[in-house]
């Protein structure tokens, strides 16, 4: 497990820059094998990530992730408020790109199905912070759902959560009789846990 830094992309992109993957060898610790990442967060999503070191052991962490058995909670500071104190945003997501604007996801029925349950932890002023457990593992869903429901994740550009750092943690991953794991807050969130009551 690894407590992957925000604005670390796990993989290299086209544009190059730094990922994790230039950290692996630092991690081989003196193993013939490098390990792998078994699923992905966003380069501006910090927190925990499971990494496999065999073919077989990545295989049954992919296994895991693929049937639906692993455990993910993430932690969020939204910009606005959700309806209510916990909810379910089920809402298929299809991913659109447009010259002007790049590549972003969307709500639209042509989608793939994607369900995101949330409940919230804090409240401050124009802040909520929140826990989500996506029950789909859709590319940027949680990002996409608190934006349908009409309080982006702050920081979050792209989904209209203004400038600055994304206030996304992914906190805790249960992975079913291998290991159980919670990531630490980091620096940047701090401040707006806080203001809703969180510390």
């Amino acid at each position: 497990m690894l407590d992957k830094p925000a604005g670390l992309s796990v993989h290299r992109g086209p544009r190059g820059g730094a990922s994790l993957e230039d950290w692996l060898p630092a991690l081989r610790q003196g193993k013939r094998h490098l390990p792998q990442p078994a699923h992905r967060l966003d380069a501006d999503t910090a927190g925990c990530l499971a990494l496999g070191r065999t073919k077989p052991a990545i295989a049954a962490l992919n296994a895991l992730f693929a049937e639906g058995l692993a455990q993910k909670t993430y932690w969020a500071v939204l910009a606005g408020a959700p309806p209510g104190e916990s909810g379910v945003c089920e809402a298929p997501l299809l991913k659109v790109s447009s010259q002007a604007e790049g590549w972003r996801m969307v709500v639209d029925a042509a989608g793939q199905a994607a369900r995101t349950e949330w409940r919230v932890l804090g409240r401050g002023a124009a802040l909520t912070a929140v826990e989500l457990t996506p029950r789909t593992g859709r590319t940027h869903q949680l990002r996409a759902h608190m934006a349908h429901l009409g309080c982006p994740i702050l920081g979050d550009a792209r989904y209209g959560g203004g400038a600055g750092a994304m206030h996304l943690l992914a906190r805790a991953l249960v992975l079913p009789g291998i290991a159980r794991v919670e990531a630490p807050i980091p620096g940047h969130m701090r401040e707006a846990l806080a203001r809703c009551g969180i510390s």
